[in-house]
Formats: C-alpha cells, sequence, structure tokens
C-alpha cells in the first residue's frame, strides 16, 4: 500500500475523532437537558392530548414496558399493513403487494432499529411504504432505544423511587428534540454531498454506448439522515451506502460514519450529567473507544494485507469494495456500523478476506457496545459494568456496588440473563438452520452460494445480525426464504424486546434503592484500573461464548 493512500486514510479517521470530540460535550449535555427538563413544548403538549397522556405522570418500571410492548406492537402491525397494501396506497411505483413472509420479516425488523433487508429496495418497496413505513420506524425505533436507556441511567440516578419517568413523554422528547432536528440538518447536508432527493420515480436514461439504462429516484437524503443517526442502517438501494445515490464521493463517505457515531458517543456524557459524576461518562467512553480502535485497526491491518490468494494475484483485496473510498474508507465504515447498531454498509463484507470479514461478525458479538447503537449501546454497556462491579468485588471480598447502589443477586441475575440472550438466539438459530433435515436441504440449495466453511459463516453472520439487531450481512446469502425471514424475524424480535424487559428491571431494582456512601473499600468506577476490568469482561465474555463457532466458521477459513 503507498503513502498517499495510508495518509488518506488516517486523515479520514483523524477527522471523524476530531469532529466527535468536539461533538461530545455540547451533544450529551443537550441529550440530558432533554431527558430531565420539567417543561414540555407545545407540540409536545398536543401530542399528549392526541394519545390521552399525563406527561407529569411517572411510570413503574413494569408500566414502562408496557408502554414500550404496546408501541412497538402497534408499529409491527402498522408496517405489516402498509406492505400488504403497496399496490393501492399512492406513489406504488406499480410495485405489488409485498409477500406475506418477506412483510412480517421487514416490519420485524424496522420496528426493533435491525433494519436487515431480504430484498432490493428499489424493486420492491414504493415511496408510501418507504416513507410513512420505514422512515417513520428510522425515528421511532431509535428514540425507544435511547428511552429505555434513560430509563436505566434514572435507575441509577434516583434515590427509593418507585418509578423510573414516563416512556411516552421519553419517546416524544427523543424525536422532536433530538433526532428530527438532527435529521433535518443531516438531510440539507447530504443533498449538498449529492444525495438524491426527489418523487422521480424510475427514468430511462441513455448510455455512452447507445443503450439504455433505468435509474431509480426518490426521497434518498431524507432517509438516509435518519437511517445513520438513527443507528438504523436501512437502504433506500440493494446496495446501500455503497450505491452513489445514497453516498456519492469520499466526504460523504466521512459525513455518514460521523452521523451513525455521534449520538451514541455523545450518551456517556449524557449519562455522566444524569448520574452527577462526568467521571463516569469519560471512564465508559474510554473502554468504548478502546475496543472501537482495536476493531478497526484489526479489519484495516487485515484487509491491507490482502490474505488469500485472489487478492494477493490482484494486488489488494478491492474486491466488494468501492474506488472511490478505499480500503481504509471502506473498512472504517465497516467497523463504525457493526460497532454500532446500523448495520449500514458502504462495501460487501461478504467479500473480505476471511479474516477481515470476522472482525466485523465479533464487533456485534460483543453487543455492539462501542459505542453501540442509540440508547443500546449504552445500556449494553452499563450491564456489563454491573457484572465488571461483581467481578471486582469477588476480586476484594467486597459488596459490590455501582454509583452508589449495591450489586445483589436481582442486579446480577438480570444482567447475566441479559449477556445471554442473544448468543443463545444466534446459536439456536445457526443449529436449527443445519440440524433439521429439511430445512438443511433448503439451506443448501437456495440460500447458500458458497457451500462449506464460508457457508456456515453466511448463516452465522445472518443470525448474529438479527440478534444484535444491527441489519448488515453476507451478502451472498439468499434470505428471502420462508425459513429464513421466519427465524430471523423472530430474532430480531426476541432479541430486541427480551434484553429491554431485562434492562427496565434492572432500572426499577436500582431506582428503588437507597444509595450507600462510598467508603475506602468501594471501587472506583471512574478510573483507568475500572476502565480495564470492563474491557477485559465484555471481550472475555464474547469470546467464551463464541469462540467455538468462530473456529468452525471464519477462522477455520480463514487459517487454511
Amino acid at each position: 500500500m503507498d503513502a498517499a493512500t495510508i495518509w488518506t486514510g488516517i486523515l479520514q479517521i483523524a477527522t471523524v475523532v476530531l469532529i466527535l470530540a468536539l461533538l461530545y460535550r455540547p451533544l450529551g449535555d443537550w441529550i440530558a437537558r432533554i431527558y430531565t427538563a420539567g417543561k414540555d413544548w407545545r407540540v409536545e403538549r398536543g401530542m399528549y392530548r392526541l394519545v390521552g397522556v399525563d406527561p407529569k405522570s411517572e411510570q413503574t418500571w413494569q408500566a414502562y414496558l408496557r408502554g414500550v410492548l404496546v408501541f412497538s406492537a402497534v408499529g409491527v402491525l402498522f408496517v405489516y399493513a402498509l406492505q400488504r397494501f403497496q399496490a393501492v396506497l399512492p406513489y406504488s411505483l406499480g410495485l405489488p403487494a409485498v409477500p406475506e413472509g418477506l412483510a412480517f420479516n421487514t416490519a420485524a425488523s424496522f420496528v426493533t432499529n435491525t433494519n436487515w433487508q431480504s430484498y432490493s429496495p428499489e424493486l420492491t418497496m414504493g415511496y408510501t411504504v418507504q416513507l410513512a413505513g420505514l422512515a417513520v420506524q428510522n425515528f421511532v425505533s431509535a428514540a425507544v432505544g435511547i428511552a429505555v436507556a434513560v430509563a436505566l441511567v434514572r435507575g441509577f440516578a434516583l434515590r427509593g423511587s418507585a418509578t423510573i419517568g414516563n416512556f411516552w413523554v421519553d419517546l416524544t422528547r427523543g424525536i422532536t428534540r433530538l433526532l428530527l432536528p438532527l435529521a433535518v440538518v443531516s438531510a440539507i447536508a447530504l443533498i449538498v454531498a449529492g444525495v438524491v432527493q426527489n418523487f422521480n420515480g424510475f427514468t430511462e436514461v441513455g448510455t455512452l454506448t447507445g443503450g439504455t439504462q433505468i435509474l431509480p429516484g426518490g426521497p434518498v437524503a431524507s432517509q438516509e439522515a435518519i437511517k445513520e443517526l438513527g443507528t438504523n442502517g436501512g437502504g433506500f438501494f440493494n446496495a446501500n451506502s455503497a450505491h452513489p445515490f445514497e453516498n456519492p464521493t469520499a466526504w460523504s463517505n466521512v459525513l455518514e460514519i460521523l452521523l451513525l457515531l455521534a449520538i451514541p458517543v455523545a450518551l456517556p456524557r449524557a449519562f455522566g450529567r444524569m448520574v452527577g459524576d462526568n467521571r463516569q461518562g469519560y471512564a465508559i467512553l474510554a473502554v468504548m473507544g478502546t475496543i472501537a480502535v482495536l476493531s478497526i485497526t484489526a479489519v484495516t491491518w487485515l484487509e491491507s494485507l490482502g490474505l488469500g490468494t485472489a487478492p494477493q494475484l490482484a494486488g489488494a483485496a478491492m474486491e466488494g469494495k468501492e474506488q472511490r473510498f478505499g480500503i481504509w474508507g471502506s473498512t472504517l465504515f465497516a467497523g463504525a456500523t457493526t460497532l454500532t447498531s446500523t448495520g449500514a454498509v458502504n462495501s460487501m463484507h461478504e467479500s473480505y478476506t476471511a479474516l477481515g470479514g470476522m472482525i466485523p461478525m465479533i464487533n456485534m458479538m460483543l453487543g455492539e457496545i462501542a459505542p453501540g447503537g442509540v440508547g443500546s449501546g449504552l445500556y449494553g454497556m452499563l450491564v456489563l459494568a454491573v457484572i465488571a462491579v461483581f467481578v471486582g468485588g469477588l476480586l476484594v471480598g467486597r459488596t459490590p456496588e455501582y454509583l452508589g447502589k449495591k450489586i445483589g443477586p436481582t442486579q446480577i441475575k438480570l444482567a447475566s440473563l441479559y449477556i445471554l440472550v442473544t448468543p443463545a438466539l444466534v446459536l439456536a438459530g445457526v443449529a436449527l438452520s443445519f440440524g433439521i433435515p429439511p430445512i438443511r436441504a433448503d439451506m443448501e440449495s437456495t440460500s447458500i452460494w458458497n457451500p462449506g466453511v464460508h457457508g456456515l459463516s453466511e448463516v452465522l453472520y445472518a443470525f448474529t445480525s438479527a440478534a444484535n439487531n444491527n441489519g448488515s450481512a453476507f451478502a451472498g446469502l439468499t434470505a428471502n426464504t420462508p425459513w429464513l425471514n421466519t427465524a430471523l424475524g423472530v430474532a430480531m424480535l426476541l432479541g430486541r424486546f427480551i434484553p429491554i424487559v431485562l434492562v427496565l428491571a434492572l432500572a426499577g431494582s436500582l431506582a428503588a434503592q437507597t444509595p450507600v456512601p462510598s467508603t475506602a473499600g468501594t471501587l472506583p468506577t471512574y478510573r483507568p484500573q475500572f476502565v480495564g476490568l470492563l474491557a477485559v469482561v465484555a471481550v472475555v465474555i464474547t469470546a467464551l461464548t463464541y469462540f467455538p463457532v468462530l473456529t468452525l466458521g471464519p477462522l477455520a477459513e480463514g487459517l487454511v
């Protein structure tokens, strides 16, 4: 790799880090004010009256959970119905109704903030479904994730409280004060960058060779903005952020990376402000940053080596990557999108080298905590922090405490169940796919185009992406089949809402406690020792859980 390429890559990374550092305090402080402010905006009061909500009433964790589940269930039904009635909707572009299995999978996908797509968007979804269904869920599913994270933060901050806030207030404020304003500004910036924004439908144009080509249009920039800001990831086009209408230039690529990282990176600051100790936010950010740097460095190094016969013959591992981004711009995007729960891609992870493609998979297996999805990354890291202080307490022989709250049997059981949910879903999904003879036969004949070890990696990646609510894919897998539409849809729903149940129960148990004063034996949770302990806990849990199946897939392929 020549020096110019290396320096260009370093400049991209430095730009992203610098801008995120500049955003950390103001954006984090604004998020904290959003969820602690006493006054409601006029538009918010109108929305509360419309749905019959008293914004001044506080909710127990059970009531908060009921709000999350009911709201999400209605979202699944609404998005499913829009797809099934697409043919009679305006701006359908002449497209037929989406088949039942695919409609269920897509509804589950967008409501759970996964945005897994088993279809070609420009050939399947009309503008009404894209805007009224998918784009709306990009806003509200992201707001749900932030609301749950804020509820857990309140659990640490409150003293002897039976309540953890009001879900409907948190949901509304997340949309009106955070996501919507940022999305408007971001959409304008993307339009300036060259991203398409129109309602032109399909346009036939002449080519240089005298032929014709059909070019799709659409309101792309507006959906692209919230797709990245809300760490959603669903592409308007099948090529996702590799499509020149979604991501035309190298600087639009950097902008999109910034958008998908901005809120997750700022949330630790909001956490520190809400618990009254900014050092706690810096500690969480340090763990996130350490894991992210190691991950992005690893995938960039492995792809730059170009291990394998084909990359060595070609001179570089550029298969599946856009020339306008290069290896560094592709691996930075791949790392950022799988370290968050975004799932957008500007290169095809399927075509990465075996070991390089394993790194995005491991990013998701970590639980997408560095910095993670909007909300889900923070609450995932805080659950791991609970486990880390418990481990630390065992090492020094004291009752573990975190932010003045004792971590007892109830808290550690909830945290333990949380970290077991997604591995159980991933491994069970892969096992059923190959363990039931009729399903295995269908997988081998229809879904897997690359049999053998790589085929296992494709299926493992799919269930890892679905259960962790990421949405990216190894592109060689055909997932629009009855089994995968159903199994991945169920994995998305369970992978989203079972952890939310456990997080809200944890928030309720913590909020009810009265903080205990710190003593000489209290483990400081803002020092480098705790940062290291938390990072080790996060990595070791993943390594012990997934290492056996990784040895059968990407490791086996990469070490041959």
